[in-house]
């Protein structure tokens, strides 16, 4: 078997089908499989277009048993901000590395790329969430030397709950609409 050869980059445009297949893999892996809205399309805006808030880096594997062009794995970040720190950071939305390229170090390879970023812009932290069950990344970002948040719940809006809120905010100054929860049947 021909060597084995790993490198982290920029994400390209060519590569959104790809990253796409690579966040439904995530997806059903996190036990979520039909969570998925995302095209291909919306990927390509989000990262390349005129004004992208959003980045990704891929790892490709070039020998050995990769296809040829395969994305191997991916980070998709973007900026956060520290009032406390007074600095930015980087959020870390989506790290995945395909199973059959696990092991050769390019979850660490995109994480210290990221780390990297941090230290050339004077960013403060790099951050991220992990599924409470998912004990194979826990153990791997310890092993990094990352300290768990535990004192600290994460909060969504989605869906109805945020649509009624930004109602609040459509009525204007005075506030008159109405916040309603959605009606949750079994």
């Amino acid at each position: 078997m021909p060597p084995t050869t790993t490198f982290v980059r920029p994400a390209r445009d060519a590569d959104s089908a790809q990253i796409l297949a690579l966040v439904r893999e995530l997806a059903a892996y996190e036990r979520e499989p039909d969570a998925v809205l995302a095209t291909e399309a919306d990927l390509s805006t989000a990262l390349f277009g005129p004004e992208p808030r959003v980045h990704a880096l891929v790892a490709e594997v070039v020998g050995g048993q990769a296809a040829p062009g395969e994305l191997a794995a991916m980070a998709v970040w973007f900026v956060t901000f520290s009032t406390w720190r007074g600095r930015h950071g980087i959020w870390l939305e989506d790290l995945y590395v395909r199973p059959e390229h696990r092991g050769l170090g390019l979850g660490q390879a995109l994480l210290a790329e990221l780390a990297a970023e941090c230290a050339r812009r004077g960013w403060t932290r790099l951050e991220w969430n992990v599924l409470d069950w998912n004990e194979p990344a826990l153990g791997f970002y310890r092993r990094l030397g990352a300290q768990p948040l535990d004192a600290w719940t994460v909060h969504r809006l989605a869906d109805g709950p945020l649509s009624a809120l930004a109602g609040v905010a459509a009525a204007g100054p005075d506030r008159t609409a109405t916040v309603r929860s959605p009606t949750v049947t079994a």
